[in-house]
């Protein structure tokens, strides 16, 4: 009788809690489903991108009316883009890569589900803010001033922080960063060595977070890569995804034998250090690997051949007889600016595409010394001469924007007469356009092994280093626009990506 006492007053609490929710879902089932919508995912929630980056999602937790999201959605500093669905899912395209150096703040309110209007309701969606940076603007560059005369720098346009990454005992000579930026390829002598065919092959890293999981190593960490006891190390290049190095290479055994090995360019210390092979096919010249990654484009005989990276590349994946050199490829590998030499020592700048069109951009008496199609829109930026004095060969160099669909060409920037040795370099987001100034050596006398010297041999005394905001070339005002001289001593600029 004690037991049953007991338990009867727990029974009715049971039943009374039971017939109170009865109550409450019959009530929500009445009033229908009243949870506003939100934002589950933002995939670029406090990250940092950068211009290989182009789209973002937005997963919300119920269907959505989509003209109201699309309507409401707003950027922080604006940026274009496109929209697409898949179920619950947004995407936002966008249509050029994101400014570098920006905190960008996203924002949606007042966006509708989309079952609320079919049930007559005003029901919108919690209020959502989303934020993400893009990558600050980072330059690389060769000190030229005697304090880091031939060390690697990299300097930080958006903080202004100078960082040596180079020891003094070498002099760098060339170099390529890494697709993440953390780390720098390059090649380098002993400083002990004025001898440019002693270049041995290294990687240092920049000390840069560039928003990848790992840790960051700390600046200025050099390692040896391939050296030169057996071959001489010429060009080299490292393929867009950073995974494989180019070098052209000669016997020091049989100084006539000479061409290119590729090799892997991982460099964990806990794996045995990779091994360069010889890429078998016809002695080549000049050399740039495509975008894919997966083959090398050379300029053989008499044409252009597109290479497998591969052992035995003796048959070329295509060859263009037309053409004796590859300039630059676009991102997507779809377009290549291609140079024709001519029997009256002019040359030809083409477009040619993947689909077999060849399209005449330009020709000039002097030089096509670089090209680099522009991220942003269809514009390819030009680096080229024009022959002032045949008696004497002077060449004016100048920079040019060429819009692709149209082929309209506006002149940016006329440089010094005979600077053949300038070198561009276009920024990761195409708004700004790099490019050095070097200053001869006139005293012949001066045979430090320091001494910095050109691709052409010539020797260094200094150099300045330029920066040229870019606009799109239908604007008018980028004939208007000029370069700033950065307070930096150095040449050889380069973006890091």
């Amino acid at each position: 009788m004690t037991n049953k006492t007991l338990i009867q007053p727990l029974d009715r609490i049971a039943i009374a809690l039971m017939l109170l929710l009865s109550l409450l879902i019959g009530f929500m089932i009445l009033q229908g489903d009243v949870v506003a919508a939100r934002v589950r995912d933002f995939t670029w929630q406090n990250q940092q991108i950068g211009s290989e980056d182009i789209s973002f999602s937005l997963n919300f937790s119920r269907p959505m009316d989509t003209k109201s999201v699309e309507d409401n959605l707003k950027i922080e500093p604006p940026l274009a883009g496109k929209f697409s669905w898949a179920g619950r899912r947004m995407v936002y395209t966008l249509l050029t890569p994101a400014p570098y150096g920006t905190n960008y703040k996203i924002q949606l309110q007042k966006a509708k589900d989309k079952f609320s209007q079919q049930e007559g309701k005003n029901r919108v969606m919690q209020p959502f803010t989303g934020t993400f940076h893009t990558r600050d603007r980072v330059i690389s560059y060769i000190g030229a001033d005697p304090e880091n005369q031939g060390q690697l720098i990299v300097y930080n346009l958006t903080e202004e922080q100078k960082r040596i990454l180079t020891p003094k005992d070498l002099v760098v000579m060339d170099f390529k960063p890494f697709p993440d930026g953390e780390k720098i390829l390059f090649s380098a002598r002993a400083a002990n060595n004025q001898d440019p065919l002693s270049a041995q092959l290294y990687t240092v890293t920049t000390g840069i977070p560039r928003g990848s999981e790992k840790p960051v190593e700390s600046a200025g960490k050099v390692d040896l890569i391939l050296d030169n006891k057996k071959y001489q190390n010429l060009k080299f290049d490292l393929s867009p995804d950073g995974e494989t190095i180019v070098v052209q290479r000669g016997s020091k055994a049989n100084p006539g034998d000479f061409g290119l090995w590729f090799m892997p360019a991982a460099n964990d210390e806990s794996v045995q250090k990779p091994t360069p092979q010889r890429l078998q096919s016809q002695p080549g010249g000049d050399f740039m690997i495509t975008p894919d990654s997966k083959a090398v484009a050379v300029a053989q005989g008499q044409g252009a051949a597109i290479l497998p990276l591969q052992s035995d590349a003796n048959k070329p994946l295509d060859f263009l007889p037309q053409f004796g050199l590859v300039e630059a490829f676009s991102k997507d590998g779809s377009q290549a600016a291609m140079v024709k030499f001519n029997t009256d020592y002019t040359r030809d700048l083409f477009l040619v595409t993947n689909q077999g069109i060849q399209k005449p951009l330009l020709k000039t008496t002097g030089s096509i010394i670089d090209c680099q199609f522009d991220p942003a829109s269809p514009t390819l930026y030009c680096l080229l001469t024009q022959l002032v004095s045949k008696a004497e060969y002077v060449e004016q160099p100048y920079l040019v924007a060429i819009d692709l669909k149209t082929g309209d060409q506006k002149p940016l920037l006329v440089l010094p007469i005979e600077q053949r040795n300038i070198q561009m370099s276009l920024s990761p987001d195409g708004l700004g356009l790099l490019f050095d100034q070097v200053m001869p050596q006139t005293d012949s006398t001066t045979s430090s092994a320091r001494v910095l010297q050109t691709d052409d041999g010539e020797a260094i005394a200094s150099s300045s280093l330029w920066l040229m905001p870019l606009l799109p070339i239908a604007d008018a005002a980028i004939t208007t626009i000029r370069p700033e001289k950065l307070p930096l001593v150095g040449f050889h600029p380069r973006w890091l990506p």
